[in-house]
């Protein structure tokens, strides 16, 4: 019963300026996110969430990276092509022991 669905959130040519605007838009909508999810985890459950802090860790990497990309497109007098395909998999709940 597995379904498997696939969107273009984003697709085109964009000058620096107008990719970064986009891109640190998502970025900064995932880090808020993880943000929102580490700290209702501490203060609800009193522990640590390590997916969360990891995920933004890896987030701000990739926002470091873009920097340097559309300064270097800015610099050059580049454009960026962006294809950004989300992938969505609908499935039954994996099964646990009850073990954590």
């Amino acid at each position: 019963m597995k379904k498997q669905f696939q969107f273009k959130l984003i697709e085109g040519k964009f000058e620096p300026l107008e990719a970064g605007k986009v891109l640190y838009s998502l970025i900064k909508t995932k880090v808020n996110y993880h943000s929102l999810e580490k700290y209702g985890s501490e203060f609800k459950f009193n522990r640590d969430f390590q997916h969360s802090k990891r995920r933004q860790e890896t987030l701000i990497e990739a926002s470091d990276y873009i920097r340097m990309l559309i300064k270097e497109a800015e610099e050059k007098d580049l454009e960026l092509l962006i294809n950004g395909i989300i992938q969505i998999e609908v499935r039954p709940k994996a099964k646990t022991d009850g073990a954590i």
